[in-house]
This record gives structure tokens, sequence and C-alpha cells, in this order.
């Protein structure tokens, strides 16, 4: 059986979605709507709008969009069921005991597989890192400095030279070929059979943030060439994902200290967990996604960047400082130097000295400054002038103007120059950009990038009218005996207005949430959002009557126009008559409201 239809609305109506989704992202408030930097695709200006009162969102950027089941499946990877598990228990509604679709069992049953064969592979690297085969891995990591506790703790293990060592040990399990092709353990080839992923490397199991092996990463011993990389990662599966997860979370998230610290590697991790600070994370091999940052806010307000202090780590800190930044995080940038990363330092300095250089830890925007300034000459006026003007740009970054006037004064004094001249000219690069003739937003740019093909009219004229009819349920008084749900005439709008006109009819009202419950894929469900946050801003009462008359008669005649059409083709007079004389009567009559 189902959940039902009831249980499933209750459970939707008991997680206000503006609280759900400003769990996981920043939201303002504009107007009757919330407007955040959307968490499915990188953009510096919010368009990202969630809808309180229609307990939807959609992005203008993206077009992503949907109610909060389907943000919760979209953002933590969940299928409908794992969503409305997990929304159920936010709510504290007891979910009966049910029984799965076919299709529902399938998926679970598979991914429940998953985690086993990966808790299997993890057993077995960890068995051949302590047979004789794997002392030159044992040597390694204890010539890395690592402990045997340590070594336990994190699971590492062993890939023999074997190329098929681990298939054969998964296939004698009871493991087959099309299931071990889905892994991302082995692959399967038509002629050479079973080959392992990973071969002669050490083994770092990656944890979900339940303890669940999802992955591994593989790293050579010692050197070699350029066509073999040093770190190997797992491909991603149905239960993994690079950008939605971080190496050692399952154990920093409990170390209960008031920051997280984040590494670029598996080693640097594990080093700095051995030196007792286990509230360190890294991200898997991949650049800092607002996944990461969003991820990291569940846990942390702070978070402090141990990246190399080499030129690559330092621009990697600098891409990472607006992503986390945007998530509401403080950021702060420890600085290593002379030693390339954390593992390096201590096994160098020691953990009292890395506890030092946290307390000192750099602001991330005088960090960015520090960067900034290197290029440019301060003995040389005109490059002194032109780093002063990208200072200026970059305060401008701050909003809120007591903070901005705070970050001018400490700029002004470290780098000695008049605090009101340097506050001058932040406020004329802020006036000319407000000043822009003709300036198009970031958000307007980015909906035109994504905008996949232009809107013919009646498309226009039925997404405004949806629109229109659930943000004012009398509308539907007002149409009847003109419009009807017959009169949406182009593929999945024709849908939604018959379950639009349905609800009214059963409910007097309207909740476009629930109308999204009943598309299934995320990309219909984005469509339905789309069609829900159609409007024209600026226009006055007058304006706006004209603009709903002439969308009603435009939609009645096309939707006449089309069905004139089917009877010349099936040749049905007596319909062509009764369109004839619908169109006469809709001209006589006019429409006004």
């Amino acid at each position: 059986m189902f959940y039902s239809d009831e249980l499933v609305e209750e459970i939707r109506s008991k997680n206000d979605i503006v609280s759900v989704i400003g769990s996981y992202i920043r939201l303002q408030k504009k107007g009757s709507n919330h407007m955040g930097l959307c968490p499915f695709h990188n953009e510096k200006t919010p368009s990202f709008s969630v809808s309180g009162p229609k307990q939807m969102y959609h992005c203008f950027g993206c077009g992503v969009g949907g109610n909060v089941f389907t943000f919760i499946m979209e953002y933590e990877n969940y299928s409908f069921l794992e969503a409305l598990k997990f929304l159920a228990e936010r709510a504290g509604v007891s979910l009966p005991e049910q029984e799965y679709s076919e299709e529902a069992k399938r998926q679970s049953d598979f991914k429940s597989r998953l985690f086993e064969v990966n808790k299997q592979a993890a057993r077995y690297f960890y068995y051949q890192f302590k047979s004789e085969g794997g002392q030159a891995a044992y040597q390694y990591l204890i010539n890395r400095g690592l402990t045997e506790e340590t070594i336990k703790h994190f699971g590492l293990g062993y890939s023999n030279r074997t190329s098929d060592d681990l298939y054969r040990y998964l296939k004698k399990i009871g493991y087959d070929d099309e299931f071990l092709s889905q892994t991302g353990l082995v692959t399967i080839d038509e002629k050479l059979g079973g080959r392992d992923k990973f071969r002669d490397r050490v083994i770092f199991p990656i944890m979900d943030a339940n303890h669940r092996v999802i992955g591994f990463g593989g790293r050579i011993m010692g050197n070699a060439g350029p066509e073999i990389p040093k770190y190997l990662n797992s491909p991603e599966t149905k239960i993994f994902e690079k950008s939605r997860n971080l190496y050692g979370l399952n154990f920093a998230k409990t170390s209960r200290k008031p920051s997280f610290l984040i590494c670029e590697g598996y080693m640097d991790v594990i080093a700095l967990h051995q030196a007792g600070f286990q509230n360190s994370v890294a991200a898997l091999g991949t650049a800092f996604s607002s996944f990461h940052s969003n991820l990291l806010k569940r846990y942390t307000a702070e978070v402090l960047l141990t990246f190399d202090s080499d030129r690559a780590g330092t621009l990697a800190a600098l891409r990472s400082i607006p992503i986390l930044k945007e998530a509401g995080l403080t950021i702060k940038v420890i600085d290593m130097k002379p030693y390339k990363d954390p593992d390096e330092f201590i096994k160098t300095l020691g953990a009292e000295e890395f506890q030092q250089r946290i307390s000192e830890a750099r602001n991330s925007f005088f960090f960015e400054i520090d960067v900034l300034q290197k290029d440019y000459d301060l003995n040389d006026p005109e490059l002194k002038t032109k780093f002063f003007h990208e200072t200026a740009k970059k305060l401008l970054n701050f909003g809120e103007e007591l903070e901005r006037n705070f970050y001018i004064d400490a700029v002004a004094k470290t780098y000695q120059i008049d605090v009101e001249q340097l506050r001058r000219l932040v406020n004329r690069f802020g006036n000319q950009l407000m000043l822009k003739p003709n300036e198009r937003t970031e958000i307007q740019s980015e909906a035109v990038r994504n905008k996949k093909a232009p809107e013919s009219g009646i498309v226009k004229s039925q997404k405004l009218m949806l629109t229109w009819l659930i943000e004012d349920n009398t509308l539907f008084e007002k149409i009847k005996g003109i419009l009807g749900p017959e009169d949406f005439t182009e593929g999945i709008y024709s849908i939604v207005a018959g379950l639009v006109f349905d609800q009214y009819e059963k409910e007097h009202t309207v909740t476009p949430a629930r109308i999204i419950n009943f598309f299934q894929s995320k990309e219909e469900q984005s469509e339905v959002a789309a069609l829900f946050s159609a409007g024209i801003s600026g226009m006055n009462d007058t304006d706006w009557m004209k603009a709903l008359s002439d969308t009603v008669i435009r939609l009645k005649e096309n939707s006449l126009d089309e069905l004139s059409q089917k009877a010349i083709e099936i040749n049905d007079t007596v319909l062509l008559q009764k369109v004839i004389a619908r169109k006469q009567e809709l001209k006589k009559r006019g429409i006004t409201f």
C-alpha cells in the first residue's frame, strides 16, 4: 500500500517551506516572498524565490522549482519516500508501517546493496592492509606519522597489485556482474572480464555523515609518472556524490568544537584528527561547492581554511571564501607558512603551535586584501592608487553600512591611508554602480543564459492566467462560463489547469504545493513551479484589469481556433457551427472585470 494522500498532505502542511529551506540556505524577505542564492547552481545575485503563501520555490536563474518534498529530494539526493520520512520526523508525524511499491522497493534495495558492498570492500581492503602483501602500505602510513589507532579509526586499507582481486572476492560472496558494474569498485569488460578500480594503492574509505561507507579514495605510494594520478576517487554512484559529501564529517560533527577546519586532502584531515583537531574535514578531490558550504552550516557557524600555502592553495581559498560567505558562515584563514600543509606543519612544530596559528587566524576579507596587495607595488603611486580602487570595490560587498564602516576603518589603519579619503572612494564607486544606465542585473542575464527557447504569446498567456488564478481565487467566479480548463491547450499546462480548476471546485481554494505533488519527475515539478511564478510587475489596477481581460480573450480565442481546426480536419460541420457561434458570442459580449 501507499501512504494516503491525506497523510502526505499533512506532512507537507506541517513543514513550512520557508522554514525548511531557510535551514539550508540564507533567505531574505522580499515582499511576499523570500529570496536567496540558488543551492542548485552557482550565482552571485539571488534568483531563488521561496513563496510562503504558495508553499513552493522557483529559481529564475536555472529554472528548478517545486514544493518542500521536491527540495529535500533534490538537495539531499533522497527518494520521495526518504524525503517523506525525513519531513515526517521533522514535523513529529508518525508514519504507519508501509509496504513499498515495487519500484520504490527496488530502489531502496539497490541503495542498501550499495552500502553493503562498500562495507564488504572496506573490510577486504583492511584485511589486505594487515596481510603480508600490505606491509609496504602499512610502512608508508607509519612513515607518514600515523599511529595504529589512527589507521584503525579511519579504516585505512590497501588494494593489492592483482588486477581483479577485489572483483573475484565480491563475486565469490554472491555479487553479479550487472550489479558490480554500478558500484564504482570494478569495471566489467567483455573481453578482459572484471577489473578492480584501485590497484596497489593505500585506500581511504569515504563515509557519509551517518558512518556508512559510500566510496573510496586511493593514493599511490611514492612517486609516479604524470600519467598516473596521485589520488584516485570512486566514480559517482547512487549513494556517492563528491559535491555533497565531506571527508571526515562523520567524526567532525561530534567534535563539539565551535568551528570546523577545512583542508585540501585526506592526509591533512587524518593528521589533524590524530593531533586532536577532530573538527577537520576536506572536499573529495573537487572544488568547494554551495552544497559543501550548506552542509557545513548544519553543524557550525565558523570555518577556518587550512588550504596549502602555495599558489594553488591560495587560489582555492579565494574561490571558496565567497561560496562559504553566501551560506552565512564566518570564515578565517590560517597561515601555515613556511610549511605547505597542516600535515607538514604539525609534524614539524606540533599541535600546540598549530593551535596558536588557529587563534591568530586571519579574517577572510583581510586575507583577500593581503593577496590582492601582492599584485601592486605600494611604493609606486599609480599602482598604489589602483590597489585602493580595487580595495574600495571589495568593501562594497558589505551591504550593511555599519559593518562596511568598521572595515573601512580597519583597512585605513592597516594600510595607512586617510580614512575619510577611503570612505569617499568607496561611496564614489557605490554611486557609480547605482547610476549605470540600463544595467542588467545578474539575475536577468543568468535567466537569459539559461532560457532554452523563447515562449510563444499563447504560452505566456496560459502561464500568466494560472499564476493569477492561484494568487487570487476570486477570479474563478469572474471567469466562470467564459474560461475553463479546456482552454489551456499547451502540453503540461492543460494537465495543471485541470488540477487547478478541480481543486477549486472541490475546496474553493488552490494550494500550488499540492498540485506539484501530482507530478513525479523533478523536471515536471520545476516546470509546474515555473507556471505558478509568472507575473507582470509595475502595473496599476486599471492596467492589470485590462491585461486580465486581454489574456482571457486571447486564451478563449486560441482554444476556439484549435477546436475549429479540429472540426475541419474531421469534417464535423455541427462542431464547426458551434465554434463559430461561440466566437460571435465572445466578440459581441466582450469581457470586463
